[in-house]
């Protein structure tokens, strides 16, 4: 299959099988008030939510940042996006980013300056009572921040809340033919096992449990297999109307954070480590070969220039976001 042949696919299929790096344990992501998400198939198969598609997605934006962030990697320079500068707080200016805002560009950082805002709308030519302009809107996103269209975003902020646009690459880890392995250890206190003995400053019945030893439960899993699966939707990508270089350069760029995420550091969580068990597998369509990341990097820069025409110029959009530090009213009948 061509390089113009997948293209027109309606999407493209990864999986990559994992394993723990020592032993066979492993801790998966937990939900509050559920704890680890186990099920069953129709067929009696015990099956293991290791990491969710939300958690996969922020993991899959962290491989284009230049170390922590808020920066993009120095070898993405001139990809768009939005940097905040938050003056006023405690700390003094601090600096964050589209690349890591829980919201994208759709962060109250950015959409609450008013000016910004006023600006957007403009140009997607959004208005909260008449028919949205999609091309206009894919546009602007693409304009200001790709990643956005990659990752999904929802303005919730612009007046009416109507512009929405879905993940283009899903992304989750699943194992099957799960167990669970309980065990369980004790925090030691060297000073006073029983407790007792409390700081003198403490609030009264406040941390309990802190000073003494305290033995724990702990639940791991080990499973038949551990695997990886991505969605890249291409028809999505095709559909968002920006042109053949911009399609192709969204593209590349999912591609390259899938073989980042997968070929980095993949230490999810303090018990689970894991690392390729074999080759990445590419599902569908059929003969499409994923490229390494050298060559995945190439094909990144050079739809960065292609595409230099449709970005912000500077493509790095600053908007100057003042803050302040709200105190929550205390609730009647707390203790001082």
């Amino acid at each position: 299959m061509s390089d113009n042949d997948w293209m027109n696919a309606p999407r493209l299929l990864i999986e990559a099988e994992l394993k723990p790096v020592a032993g066979n344990r492993f801790q998966p992501t937990g939900f509050a008030d559920l704890g680890a998400a186990e099920y069953q198939l129709p067929g009696g198969m015990s099956m293991l939510l290791v990491e969710s598609a939300q958690s996969v997605a922020n993991r899959l934006e962290q491989t284009c940042l230049d170390g922590t962030g808020p920066e993009i990697d120095p070898v993405l320079v001139g990809l768009p996006y939005i940097v905040g500068e938050l003056t006023g707080g405690p700390m003094g200016t601090v600096r964050t980013s589209s690349l890591m805002e829980a919201h994208r560009m759709a962060s109250p950082y950015f959409l609450l300056n008013k000016k910004f805002q006023d600006q957007i709308a403009e140009e997607m030519g959004y208005n909260p009572k008449r028919p949205l302009n999609w091309n206009k809107i894919y546009a602007t996103l693409f304009k200001y921040d790709p990643n956005s269209l990659i990752h999904g975003v929802f303005l919730s902020l612009l007046e009416g809340g109507r512009v929405r646009t879905p993940r283009a690459v899903t992304g989750f880890i699943e194992a099957s033919d799960v167990k669970r392995v309980l065990s369980g250890g004790v925090k030691n206190s060297p000073v006073d096992p029983t407790g007792k003995l409390q700081v003198a400053e403490a609030k009264a019945g406040g941390e309990k449990g802190v000073y003494s030893n305290v033995p724990y439960t702990r639940v791991e899993y080990v499973a038949a297999t551990i695997t990886a699966y991505f969605n890249v939707d291409l028809s999505l990508i095709r559909g968002y109307q920006l042109g053949e270089a911009a399609t192709k350069l969204l593209t590349s760029l999912a591609l390259l954070k899938i073989r980042r995420f997968l070929s980095s550091h993949l230490r999810l969580r303090t018990a689970c480590d894991l690392e390729l068990a074999g080759a990445i597998m590419v599902k569908s369509p059929k003969h499409f070969a994923l490229h390494d990341e050298a060559t995945l990097l190439e094909d990144v820069t050079k739809g960065i220039a292609a595409c230099a025409a449709q970005f912000a110029a500077p493509p790095v959009t600053l908007i100057i976001t003042p803050v302040k530090i709200v105190e929550k009213p205390e609730k009647p009948g707390a203790s001082a």
